[in-house]
């Protein structure tokens, strides 16, 4: 059963603000956080915020964070009883909140209060600064999934993420590099925003099908010069496997490793594209077959939503957090995120 502290229980019962510590000047609140049912809300616009978290009370607590459209933004935290942590994190606000064709979502930011038995004492958010912001370019893999059991690795990235880095998942359902790049809610959307040294992330393979390996390639090329001429740093992702084993219990296969009907190699045109314009890869690909290959054919089922959906390719929430692991490890390991950013465990 999960319980809450009095106080917090009080404010979650009225709709009125949990209190704040004295805010500098420099870093004045976003407005009143205000929390009903296990939901806290602070209206604010489309922007990049900072939120810190004091949470602990008189029992030992356990207590995760997650916003807008399911991001994990805090892991579950245990705290001793009559003890208090604090806990920082940068979140992504913008319409939609999700999926970048899908619904609006609810004006403002909205944390929603999980874990075992959860004890938030204060919550305050404020607008960030000198944040490095992270975005993501993928497919159903990689976006906010709207709905249990589903998610994406994008989804669970920023529960590893400290204070000053921000993940804006701009992964959508369905996508290939020419949907992508040709729909303006997406590509030319994403682009303008851009700054100086952010790092884009690529992940485009599942859903281009029938696309040619010259198209394919072509439409690489573009995404990593697009992001180039903003200043950004491209970093090309290959897939994450499809969990299709042979009977010797590989995965080596063109179902499992993303080789489509016309014989293109996903994750080798990827590499090339990588190598040839001096661009960082993150072989997802090979990361998740020896992951999946290592649990064997019944422990793999976890990591997907096999059970659940007869689904193969899509993550389970438990697969996604496991993938979204190894792509901060992989951040941390180009320099493209700093050590003291990330959490680890």
């Amino acid at each position: 059963m999960r319980r809450f502290s009095i106080a917090v229980v009080a404010a979650m019962s009225l709709g009125t603000a949990l209190p704040a510590a004295p805010a500098a000047a420099a870093e004045a609140p976003a407005g009143p956080v205000r929390c009903t049912a296990g939901v806290c809300h602070v209206d604010v616009p489309p922007g990049t915020y900072d939120v810190r978290v004091r949470l602990g009370g008189p029992h030992a607590s356990s207590t995760s964070i997650s916003g807008e459209t399911r991001r994990s933004l805090l892991p579950e935290t245990a705290v001793p009883a009559g003890e208090h942590v604090t806990r920082s994190f940068t979140v992504n606000v913008r319409t939609p909140e999700g999926e970048p064709t899908g619904p609006d979502g609810t004006p403002g930011l909205d944390l929603r209060i999980g874990g075992s038995a959860p004890a938030p004492a204060d919550i305050r958010v404020t607008p960030a600064r000198h944040t490095r912001q992270i975005f993501l370019i993928g497919d159903s893999t990689v976006c906010d999934q709207p709905g249990a059991p589903y998610s994406g690795w994008g989804q669970q990235l920023p529960q590893y993420l400290r204070k000053g880095v921000s993940v804006a998942n701009y992964a959508d359902s369905g996508e290939s590099t020419v949907s992508y790049l040709g729909n303006p809610r997406l590509w030319a959307t994403v682009r303008p925003l851009i700054r100086p040294g952010d790092p884009v992330l690529v992940q485009l393979a599942h859903n281009d099908k029938t696309t040619d390996e010259a198209t394919y390639r072509a439409n690489l090329e573009a995404l990593v010069a697009g992001v180039r001429e903003r200043g950004g740093q491209p970093v090309l992702v290959t897939p994450i496997v499809r969990r299709w084993f042979n009977a010797d219990g590989t995965l080596n296969n063109g179902t499992a490793l993303l080789v489509n009907g016309l014989g293109v190699d996903h994750p080798a045109v990827v590499r090339s594209v990588a190598a040839a314009r001096d661009v960082p890869l993150i072989d997802l690909t090979a990361k998740t077959r020896e992951l999946v290959e290592s649990l064997g054919v019944e422990a793999s089922k976890a990591l997907y939503l096999t059970d659940e959906a007869r689904d193969n390719t899509h993550t389970s929430v438990r697969g996604a957090t496991v993938y979204a692991r190894l792509v901060r490890d992989e951040l941390v390991t180009r320099h493209l995120v700093p050590r003291g950013k990330v959490r680890v465990g």
